[in-house]
């Protein structure tokens, strides 16, 4: 019987550059007031979130990643052409086919290039990131273009609560590809899915149209009591120690998961001083698009720098989760 051919990579992979768009209108908590029965302390005080960004109706998420995608590639100095494999996380395109990342290959000039949609919701950034270091170790890809974009605003009752004060848009990437030093740690991922009704669709919202629904408070105590262990595995897969960790950079859900997470890292030894991504003060909670944002607002606010070790971790409907630790670009 005939032998097979197999591909074989590089041993080692990293991340060579990142890059994040948001849209320009700024929506407050004041503003969202004039809609609902809330105030900008009650929002504060729940989740954190100050203001968020929503997109305008002409606004896709396809635009929206092809500008943080481009951008991710100028900050690698990469052309279109050194990129070979597209993954777009998302879970709020507007129809399931076309997929959303054969439309930001073509559209940033990637010619031929595989491409998928990958829908983890919130751990969709990192299920990618993971997807995407394999892809290249195995010499499946050369180099893959990792885009987070949601557009949750489509899905969004405008005059529900408990949703519409957390969810908002944007999109952030990051270019993965070869590298003489390993920069992206095993991932560590997993599925609860005794939890699946936690976070999902209504089949019919206020319009008619489906509108994405979640039990707050049932996913507050399995993110604040679950999610630190997962982080821990991530941190010991990646054969380092918490007081390794330069920076924690989780899904942006809620600030108060948040500093659980930051919390319990800490009690297990990680230090005071260790960055701890707050992006969702400013920004909402964007699902996948929320990590890879982050980490680029971070870097350009100057809280991190090149080779800082970072720990990601994202989890979402499903329920779903996966982390990693990298080396930032």
């Amino acid at each position: 019987m005939s032998t097979l051919n197999q591909t074989t990579g590089p041993e080692a992979t990293a991340i060579l550059g990142v890059g994040s768009f948001q849209p320009e209108r700024v929506v407050t908590n004041d503003e969202l007031s004039l809609h609902m029965d809330t105030n900008d302390q009650w929002i504060r005080d729940r989740v954190g979130i100050r203001e968020r960004r929503f997109a305008g109706p002409d606004e896709r998420l396809v635009d929206m990643a092809v500008t943080a995608g481009s951008k991710a590639l100028a900050d690698a100095g990469l052309a279109p052409s050194d990129v070979d494999t597209v993954i777009l996380a998302n879970c709020t395109m507007p129809h399931p086919i076309p997929n959303g990342a054969a439309q930001v290959a073509d559209r940033i000039g990637l010619k031929a290039a595989g491409a998928f949609d990958l829908n983890a919701a919130c751990a969709g950034f990192c299920y990618s990131l993971g997807t995407a270091s394999d892809l290249v170790r195995a010499g499946s890809a050369k180099r893959v273009l990792v885009i987070g974009a949601e557009k949750l605003t489509d899905w969004v009752d405008p005059t529900d609560r408990a949703n519409a004060i957390i969810f908002a848009d944007g999109a952030g990437a990051a270019v993965v590809g070869p590298a003489e030093r390993p920069g992206i740690g095993p991932v560590v991922w997993g599925s609860a899915g005794d939890l699946v009704d936690t976070i999902g669709m209504n089949p019919t919202g206020p319009t008619g149209n489906k509108v994405l629904y979640q039990e707050g408070q049932a996913v507050f105590r399995w993110a604040t009591t679950q999610i630190a262990p997962i982080a821990l595995r991530a941190v010991e897969a990646a054969g380092i120690t918490p007081a390794d960790l330069d920076v924690l950079i989780p899904h942006q859900a809620n600030l108060r998961i948040v500093e659980a997470i930051a919390k319990k890292l800490r009690a297990n030894g990680a230090r005071e001083e260790m960055v701890v991504a707050d992006d969702i003060v400013f920004s909402g909670n964007t699902s996948s698009a929320s990590i890879p944002m982050a980490m680029d607002h971070l870097r350009g606010a100057g809280r991190i720098k090149p080779g800082d070790l970072a720990l990601l971790v994202g989890f979402g409907a499903g329920l779903s989760y996966a982390g990693q630790v990298v080396v930032c670009p």
